[in-house]
Parts: C-alpha cells; structure tokens; sequence
C-alpha cells in the first residue's frame, strides 16, 4: 500500500531541440511518478521482478467536498463509484510506469491486470503483484 494520492499520466509535452524534439512528462505527473518510486524502493528491498506478472491495482481517490453528505456517505460506501475523469487506463499508466526498476524490471512483463477505482477518505494506492 502506498499512501499518495492517485495521478494520472497526462499527455507528454514537448520542447524543440537542435538536434529534435524532446518529450517528457508534465511536472504533476513527473513528480508523482518519482515519489511512488521512492516509496516502492523504500518498502521493497528484493530484486526487480523478471519473468511473467500478474497486477492487481485499487486506486483511492479523495471524495470531492462540494456534495452533500448523503452523496458523501454513498461514495464512502461504494454505493456510487468515480464515474468521472481521470480515466482509470491513465491511471495505471502512470503508476506502472513509476514502479519500473522497482517491484519488476520493467512492465512490459504484466500479462494481467485487474484494477479499480473507488472512493475513500484517505487517498492511497493498493498494488498486489503476482509471479506467474
């Protein structure tokens, strides 16, 4: 479990160059990517994973704070889940990709992945790997 609030990966910007173009991720995403990378590094100490991989992925996000408190209690519940932006496949992307080098060597080795999103009081991130 990781204890930071869900990001999504946002579309890449890019800068010209002499030599081309460079693109790199914006500086929301950039620093959470960084930071779950941290945390990851931080509580795992093995070996990035090599071989076949299965992934189980709950997202958290916040509850807004401009509903009422019956909405408020549904969505705690699970009775009414984040139907809205961001995408859950963005989210993923983004959390995937921060976990590279950490939990697996890299993840194009993740053959599956169950992932949700859902409401929460505390926001925070639930990752489940699988050796297959």
């Amino acid at each position: 479990m990781f204890d930071i609030e869900p990001v999504e990966q946002a579309r890449p910007r890019a800068r010209k160059l002499r030599q081309g173009i460079m693109m790199y991720d914006p500086a929301k995403v950039k620093s959470f990517k960084r930071r779950l990378h941290n945390m990851a590094k931080y509580q795992y100490h093995g070996e990035p994973l090599t071989g076949e991989l299965g992934v189980k992925i709950c997202f958290y996000r916040a509850v807004q704070n401009s509903i009422s408190k019956i909405e408020r209690h549904r969505r705690l519940t699970g009775v009414h889940g984040p139907t809205v932006k961001p995408d859950l496949d963005n989210y993923i992307k983004s959390c995937l990709d921060a976990l590279n080098g950490v939990l697996w060597k890299d993840d194009n080795l993740i053959t599956t992945i169950t992932a949700h999103k859902k409401y929460a009081e505390q926001p925070r991130i639930e990752i489940e790997v699988e050796e297959k």
